[in-house]
C-alpha cells in the first residue's frame, strides 16, 4: 500500500503531500504595509488547498507583485515558493526549480513566515528528484525551526513530510511528533491527515490490526473537521482496513454505501477503488467472474479519473491483473 495523507496512489499521494495544507493564521505580520500581502497570501492558500492551483498561482503572482513593489521580502520569498509548488504538482521540474531559487534569493532565517515557507518548498522539490535524504534533512530543518519559532502548523507539515521521507525506522516516531504537536498547537486540520499517515506506515510495515485503529482516529477527525470528500475517503479506508484483516463482512459493510456517494461527489478514483476493494474480496473467495465484474469497473473509473497519466504503474498492474484472472475464470 502506498500513501500519504488520504491513502492513494503514487502520483496522487505526491499531489495531496505537494498540496497539503497552507495555514497562515499563526505567522505574525513582520513589516508595516504587508497587511494586503498577507490577506492575498490567505486568499492564495485556500485555493490551493482546494487544489485550485492555477488561480491560485495567479494571486501569488500578485503578492509577488506587491511584495517586489513594497520591499517585502518575505513576501517575495513566501509568493515564489508557493508559485514553485504549483508548478511542482503538476510535474513541471524546471521552471519550479526556477521559482524555487528566487524564492531562496529573498528568504532569510530571520523573517519566518518567508523562510519557513522556502524551507517547505525546497524539501518538496528535492522529495520529487527522489534526493530522500536530503529531503528528509531540509524538513528536519524545517521542524526544529518552526518549533523554535512557535509554528505549529508549518511543524506539523514538516514531520508529515518527514513521515513520508525518512527512514522506515523513523516514520512511526515522526508520525507521532506530528500528531502531539498539531494537538499542542490546535491545529485541527491536520490531525485527520496525520493519523492518516501512520495508518499507511503501519500498513506498509504489516501491522493492520494498527493500521485499522490509527484509520478509524483518522476517521474521527476527518468527520469532525473534513469535507464531505474527506470523509468519503475516510470510510474507504476504514472497509480497506478491514479487508486487510480478514474481516471481509465489516469491509463490505463500510464499502457498500460509497458507491452512491462517490456517483453524487463526482469521485471516479474512490469509485473505482472501491470496486477494487469489491474485486480483491470476490477473488479471495475464489469467485472469478465477479472479480472481474469489480475489477473491470474499477479499471474504467481509475481510467477515467486519470490514473493512466498519475500512477501508469498501478494502472499496469491493474491491468495484468484483470488479464491473470480473465485467464484462470477461463475467458
Amino acid at each position: 500500500m502506498i500513501k500519504r495523507l488520504t491513502v492513494l496512489s503514487a502520483g496522487l499521494i505526491i499531489c495531496l503531500s505537494l498540496c497539503a495544507p497552507n495555514v497562515i493564521a499563526d505567522v505574525p505580520v513582520e513589516k508595516e504595509g504587508t497587511a494586503t500581502i498577507k490577506a492575498l497570501l490567505n486568499q492564495a492558500d485556500q485555493m490551493f488547498n482546494s487544489r485550485e492551483y492555477v488561480k491560485s498561482r495567479d494571486i501569488y503572482a500578485k503578492v509577488a507583485d506587491k511584495a517586489r513593489a513594497t520591499g517585502d521580502n518575505s513576501g517575495l520569498a513566501e509568493a515564489h515558493a508557493m508559485i514553485a509548488r504549483t508548478y511542482l504538482v503538476y510535474g513541471k521540474m524546471e521552471i519550479a526549480e526556477l521559482m524555487l531559487a528566487k524564492a531562496g534569493e529573498t528568504a532569510a532565517p530571520d523573517e519566518p513566515s518567508g523562510w519557513s515557507r522556502y524551507l517547505g518548498a525546497r524539501g518538496r522539490l528535492e522529495w520529487r528528484e527522489k534526493n530522500l535524504e536530503t529531503a528528509t534533512a531540509t524538513f528536519k530543518e524545517m521542524y526544529d525551526y518552526c518549533t523554535q519559532n512557535k509554528l505549529h502548523e508549518r511543524a506539523v507539515d514538516a514531520a508529515h513530510m518527514i513521515a513520508i521521507t525518512g527512514p522506515p525506522e523513523e516514520q512511526i516516531e515522526w508520525g507521532k511528533k506530528g500528531i502531539a504537536e498539531a494537538q499542542t498547537g490546535n491545529v485541527t486540520v491536520w490531525l485527520g491527515p496525520m493519523w492518516n499517515n501512520l495508518a499507511a506506515t503501519y500498513e506498509d510495515l504489516g501491522q493492520y490490526a494498527e493500521a485499522l485503529k490509527a484509520y478509524l482516529k483518522a476517521r474521527e477527525y476527518h468527520y469532525q473537521y473534513g469535507d464531505e470528500m474527506n470523509r468519503l475517503i475516510a470510510d474507504w479506508a476504514v472497509g480497506h482496513a478491514y479487508r486487510l484483516n480478514g474481516d471481509t463482512g465489516q469491509a463490505r459493510k463500510w464499502l457498500e454505501p460509497l458507491i452512491d456517494r462517490c456517483e453524487k461527489l463526482g469521485a471516479a478514483e474512490y469509485a473505482g477503488r472501491t470496486h477494487k476493494e469489491f474485486g480483491e474480496i470476490e477473488l479471495a473467495r475464489g469467485n472469478h467472474r465477479a472479480a472481474l465484474y469489480h475489477l473491470g469497473e474499477a479499471e474504467k473509473k481509475l481510467k477515467a479519473a486519470g490514473m493512466p497519466s498519475w500512477a501508469p504503474d498501478d494502472y499496469k498492474n491493474l491491468l495484468a491483473q484483470i488479464e491473470e484472472i480473465k485467464t484462470k475464470a477461463g475467458e
